[in-house]
């Protein structure tokens, strides 16, 4: 196998078929070379013997050069939790519904998975967020998101009252469902759905974009990702919250509680193959420039 890629792991719901199809032809063709292919423990697929190494997901990082995440973006973010803090860069391939992580399609699968295992990828770095979720009395609880942090209420019908902050300085009283903290990746996340803008992954920002906000006043914003936001919920009866990060429960949130949110240490490395065009990507999920003047172009 060319360096540095010497051992590869795939990660992927292999309870979906389309999944697990493409988990054993990507084992069956890189077998063929040189090199050592990881899978989870929990996989139990009809792999030929001797073609793959089962290991805890949680060793990848320590295990593998490269990460192949087989899926949607769920997959991929729960790989990007699992290599944050370790330089092991990560590959996507789509078997999900949009996708605007996931660029490698599975009909070019093994192509593109070739060309990048022959070193022709372009490496894409991605800032990630850090969450603490701070309690009277006990410990903090964190975690990490590659796409964003997120306030929402646990009873359907009933609004939270919360305050926003960004480096203690006020900023605004809410009276919503909830409110999405999101990287500039997240922009096409949750986030999109709240009316947020789309950001250009590059940029050093966030967006605090409300859920359903009783004020049509209260809009999305962007601020620097060097800023502190903290959110505080206010007096209001029968209001329960709980955060998540990258859609995983963090935990309830009380009124005496305060959630941080900042720009992590951790940062991840997606690769593309050559020829990426984040603007293609948007055109392609978001379906624009169909039916008018752009139709007759090709992407």
């Amino acid at each position: 196998m060319n360096a540095p890629f010497s051992s590869i792991g795939l990660i992927g719901n292999v309870t979906d078929t389309r999944v697990a199809e493409c988990m054993l032809s990507l084992v069956s063709h890189l077998s063929r070379r040189q090199g050592r292919i990881l899978v989870d423990r929990s996989v139990e697929l009809a792999f030929a013997p001797g073609s793959v190494t089962h290991c805890e997901a949680r060793d990848f990082a320590k295990e593998a050069d490269l990460i192949i995440a087989i899926g949607g973006d769920g997959t991929l973010l729960y790989a990007s939790r699992l290599v944050a803090g370790h330089d092991v860069p990560l590959l996507g391939v789509n078997r999900g519904r949009l996708g605007f992580l996931t660029d490698v399609g599975a009909r070019t699968m093994l192509e593109d998975v070739d060309t990048v295992l022959g070193g022709r990828y372009a490496e894409d770095p991605r800032s990630m967020l850090s969450a603490r979720l701070e309690r009277p009395g006990a410990e903090p609880l964190t975690a990490l998101a590659l796409n964003d942090v997120v306030l929402q209420k646990r009873d359907s019908g009933r609004m939270l009252d919360f305050q926003t902050a960004i480096d203690d300085n006020l900023v605004n009283s809410h009276g919503a469902d909830g409110l999405v903290v999101a990287s500039a990746t997240g922009s096409t996340a949750y986030a999109l759905s709240c009316g947020g803008p789309i950001v250009q992954p590059e940029l050093d920002v966030f967006v605090l974009a409300p859920v359903c906000p009783h004020t049509l006043s209260d809009r999305p914003i962007i601020v620097s990702a060097r800023s502190r936001i903290s959110l505080r919920l206010m007096e209001r009866p029968f209001g329960r919250a709980q955060v998540t990060c990258d859609g995983e429960t963090l935990g309830d949130m009380q009124l005496q509680d305060v959630l941080y949110v900042e720009k992590a240490q951790s940062r991840i490395t997606l690769l593309h193959p050559p020829g990426y065009d984040y603007y293609r990507v948007l055109r392609s999920k978001l379906h624009w420039g169909r039916g008018g003047h752009d139709a007759r172009s090709s992407d």
